[in-house]
């Protein structure tokens, strides 16, 4: 007798794990299917510009570097 029982319990609980994960599977089966469809979108490593800015000299600013008698004797 405790066969026939233990075999009962154990075969509606199998039924009804069954019957749940089916039950999932049809509850979320949209958002499965759209979970292994989705493609991220693409990251892209940053892209740095960098601008350097100087301040320019005026032509009457810029003068030519001569050099002088000691810096010759130096060199």
């Amino acid at each position: 007798m405790f066969a026939i029982v233990a075999g009962l319990v154990f075969s509606i609980a199998f039924l009804l794990a069954i019957g749940t994960i089916g039950a999932m599977l049809m509850l979320y089966h949209d958002k499965m299917v759209a979970a292994l469809l989705f493609e991220p979108i693409p990251q892209n490593p940053p892209v740095y510009q960098l601008r350097i800015r100087r301040a320019r000299m005026d032509a009457a600013e810029r003068q030519a570097v001569r050099p002088t008698a000691p810096r010759l004797a130096a060199a």
